[in-house]
């Protein structure tokens, strides 16, 4: 189909496709949400390519895109200069298991940007970065256990998928997994975001001394876009000091995207960690662990915490995550990222709150909650209208705009999108909503 009008093609490759995918891949797909299952729809959108604020399927319907690889895309798809210097990396080699000058070129970049990191060592993963901060948390400290919050997602290493969020939220009502056996999760201890009281209990009992660390998403995205209470990762930063334990924050979504310096821009909260993803890597394989330098040395081959891997610091994506972090140097980068998020939300905020939901937003990163006032917990969400954001889901698609494929997912806006998709888009959602 063509933007602005109703669908002219058939998906019919894309459910040939598809169906071939079946039978080669568990469920079709190489990560669950993908399957679209929470928006009941057969099949899945197909991608074959995308340039600026749209993709294009197999069929060539064109899509207006707000997902931007789940937030990775901040400029957009296909960035002349991200693919230029990729191609450049590319024609001197794309792999070698030994380090290049890249590396370090965008370690410098990330290490001057956020204050609170001194050493950063990168993965080819977000749950790569998670796993070797709880791993390192634990190897510095002497302590086993970790606190997490209920609907923050962690990436799908065993000891964080508990009470996840994200497309982890469907499978069953405490959000874990099969072959996640009860013994390896038992250090883990999960409480509610926001929740001061029970934090603060908590650290004041004997078990305290036997946390490693909190790992938390200062702004949550795995359960749909949620800010933490005033003072909140405040109180937290205090109880981990007097705890010995540390803090760790995971900023795969939020870094870089609602700021230049990520969420620790907008709070006055210094974590010990923080790990880092999706915009990095400028739509490759790329994340990151970063924090202080005396516990980032604890790392091998200085220390006796353990973490490897073949692709990490691959020279081709540290080249885009480096292209992409100075295109977000350009003067006024973000004022003028936020000037089109509110292009867009302006005309939509009233309309949802008159349809009996709420819009949550911070930065380019934004959710309409259906059925609710206000989402303050993944405990808030049992209220929430699913049904409802499937009908959305289904009368954006038909109009030619790509949303997340789940109620409990962020939306992404990315300096591509153009005022001309930003009203028309606007203008869809007002109209579903007033159709309610």
């Amino acid at each position: 189909m063509t933007l602005f009008s109703a669908p002219t093609k058939k998906r019919t490759r894309s459910e040939a496709i598809f169906k071939t995918h079946c039978n080669l891949i568990p469920g079709g797909v190489n990560s669950p949400v993908r399957a679209f299952h929470s928006v009941e729809m057969t099949p899945p959108l197909i991608v074959v390519s995308g340039s600026g604020d749209t993709i294009e399927d197999v069929d060539g319907n064109r899509y207006i895109d707000y997902c931007g690889s789940w937030g990775a895309m901040i400029l957009g798809h296909a960035h002349p200069q991200v693919v230029k210097g990729v191609q450049e990396r590319m024609a001197l080699g794309s792999s070698f298991g030994i380090t290049t000058v890249e590396e370090g070129l965008l370690a410098q970049k990330i290490v001057k940007k956020i204050p609170s990191i001194e050493k950063i060592r990168f993965v080819s993963s977000g749950t790569e970065a998670t796993m070797t901060a709880l791993r390192l948390a634990r190897g510095y400290t002497g302590r086993s256990k970790v606190i997490k919050f209920t609907g923050h997602y962690h990436g799908h290493s065993d000891a964080l998928l508990v009470q996840a969020g994200s497309g982890v939220a469907t499978l069953n009502s405490t959000a874990t997994s099969k072959g996640v056996h009860a013994h390896i999760v038992q250090d883990t201890l999960c409480f509610p975001f926001n929740d001061f009281e029970k934090i603060r209990s908590f650290f004041k009992t004997p078990l305290s001394k036997e946390v490693a660390a909190i790992i938390l998403e200062p702004i949550a995205g795995n359960m749909g876009t949620v800010l933490p209470d005033r003072g909140f990762l405040e109180m937290l930063r205090e109880e981990t000091t007097k705890a010995g334990a540390l803090l760790i924050f995971d900023e795969v979504i939020t870094g870089f995207r609602v700021g230049p310096k990520g969420a620790q821009g907008l709070y006055p909260v210094d974590p010990d960690l923080t790990c880092f993803g999706k915009i990095i890597g400028g739509g490759f394989p790329v994340a990151a662990v970063a924090g202080k330098a005396k516990i980032m040395d604890y790392l091998a081959p200085l220390g006796q915490v353990y973490q490897a891997g073949t692709l990490s610091g691959n020279p081709v994506a540290m080249r885009a995550g480096l292209e992409t972090l100075l295109q977000l140097e350009a003067p006024h980068f973000y004022e003028t990222l936020q000037k089109k998020t509110d292009r867009l939300l302006n005309p939509i905020r009233e309309a949802v709150q008159v349809s009996g939901g709420c819009l949550q937003e911070c930065g380019s990163m934004f959710s309409i909650f259906f059925g609710l006032s206000q989402v303050k917990s993944k405990e808030d969400l049992v209220s929430l209208n699913k049904k409802r954001f499937r009908e959305l889901f289904s009368y954006l698609f038909d109009r030619g705009i790509y949303i997340p494929p789940s109620s409990q997912e962020a939306w992404f806006v990315s300096s591509a999108h153009t005022d001309e998709h930003l009203d028309y888009t606007a203008k869809s959602v007002c109209s579903f909503l007033s159709s309610l």
